[in-house]
């Protein structure tokens, strides 16, 4: 393994003056709440903290890149502060944004999980995290890249797209819940997962695997929270890769509840290490894979190229320490 890699010195945490004009891209979409509701909220505690500020909504999916692409645009000729609202696909497509910009990227999360927020004590309860925006401090945060797309949580090919996209499909029918979630598990884990043959290559080295799925985690709560040792390598500038061995459904329900209780680690059929870069060639004559980055779903083609961005995140987090809650 080479050395991380420093960070840049001018990539060191900016400083905030608490007066920088905001621009919230808020995806109405996201979250179980009722999003008028929400936002009406928000607009509220910035107008009673007298903070200068401009939503830009998100009717429609599709059109969210470019409505982030116009809040970095008016931030930057303001001097201001772009701020994601929504779950984690909205935080990732305006964090990858903002990313090149360098600006301070503030977020009010209203995903189902929210590891991304909680890592750095972000609540998704829409007073405590505003209050937290309103009394931050830059701290310059680790972004993955696949394939030069950055994630900010996990990217993953195999099983684990196909269980979210399976969530989402249950989340739409009886809402967006965690317990949702751990039905959608079980009924997906019933049928049995195809096998992926890979060839993994990292630091010219070499490994074929085959599995049913390979997750690579950027976000040190989740993997804390799963019980993987390997998550000290997030604070070497590196990521963290798991896949499980071919095994049957029994056997991934096992897994699934070592998971639940924090020690997966400890699993015989479990692989999992860090790397720098790591690329991932399919083996077997195929060129196209589902993907899941943050949450969100799309093909792509083989190889694929993991690596970490060598910018920062200037992410917005609590001035105050004892608003940490990873719970």
């Amino acid at each position: 393994m080479s050395d991380p890699t420093p960070l840049p010195e001018s990539e060191s945490p900016a400083t905030l003056s608490g007066q920088e004009p905001l621009f919230v891209v808020f995806n109405g979409g996201s979250g179980n709440d009722d999003s008028s509701r929400t936002l009406q909220k928000i607009q509220e505690l910035l107008d009673q903290a007298g903070r200068t500020h401009t939503v830009l909504a998100v009717e429609q999916p599709s059109t969210l890149p470019q409505v982030a692409e116009r809040a970095v645009k008016m931030a930057a000729e303001a001097g201001g502060v772009v701020v994601a609202a929504g779950g984690d696909g909205t935080l990732n497509a305006v964090a990858a944004a903002v990313l090149p910009s360098g600006l301070p990227f503030g977020i009010l999360p209203r995903g189902t999980f929210n590891y991304f927020g909680r890592t750095y004590g972000i609540s998704r309860e829409t007073e405590e995290a505003v209050a937290s925006l309103l009394d931050a401090r830059i701290e310059p945060v680790q972004v993955g890249l696949l394939d030069g797309r950055p994630f900010l949580v996990n990217a993953s090919l195999g099983l684990y797209p196909q269980l979210l996209e399976d969530r989402e499909a249950y989340k739409q029918k009886l809402g967006r819940r965690r317990w949702v979630a751990l039905i959608s598990a079980i009924v997906t884990l019933m049928r049995a997962p195809a096998q992926l043959n890979l060839e993994l290559s990292s630091h010219g080295q070499r490994q074929m695997l085959r599995t049913p799925t390979l997750v690579v985690g950027n976000n040190a709560l989740q993997l804390e929270q799963l019980g993987l040792p390997d998550v000290a390598h997030l604070d070497d500038n590196r990521l963290v890769a798991m896949a499980a061995k071919p095994v049957g459904t029994l056997a991934l329900y096992w897994l699934m509840v070592m998971g639940a209780m924090s020690r997966l680690g400890e699993a015989s059929n479990v692989i999992s290490f860090g790397f720098d870069t790591l690329t991932v060639r399919l083996r077997g004559g195929r060129r196209r894979i589902k993907v899941a980055m943050d949450g969100e779903i799309f093909w792509t083609r083989a190889p694929l190229a993991f690596s970490v961005s060598p910018r920062r995140l200037q992410l917005l987090v609590p001035r105050d320490d004892s608003r940490l809650d990873r719970a």
